[in-house]
């Protein structure tokens, strides 16, 4: 059985080799820089914004929350993510939030290793 941090990896792995494939270097600088969003502005806030910019953002965010889909139980839908997270216990998006984070950091990895390879 893999440990979390080697499911974390398989599925960034995946995910950057999608997102390059279909956007290029323009969605390993956005990988990049998404932790940061986050930070300043909180994780609903810029899964909205995702989901609005649309085209390569869009598919980051489906990116992310197919893995909350998977880890923490969340929708994979825009609309019912967005609700569950406007609706859940302050833990619990707190979780969700630390566990985005978690995976972004692979995905930021990944992505990086992937534009040269």
């Amino acid at each position: 059985m893999n440990t979390l941090e080697q499911r974390r990896a398989q599925h960034a792995w995946k995910c950057a080799q999608e997102g390059i494939q279909r956007h290029g270097k323009d969605y390993v600088n956005d990988a990049k820089g998404l932790p940061a969003l986050i930070m300043n502005s909180g994780l609903m806030q810029v899964m909205a914004f995702l989901q609005q910019k649309g085209g390569r953002h869009k598919d980051l965010g489906e990116h992310l929350r197919q893995w909350l889909h998977q880890q923490c139980k969340t929708p994979k839908d825009f609309t019912g993510f967005m609700e569950y997270l406007m609706q859940t216990e302050s833990t619990i998006y707190q979780r969700v939030t630390t566990e985005a984070f978690a995976w972004l950091k692979w995905l930021r990895q990944m992505a990086a290793a992937r534009i040269w390879s």
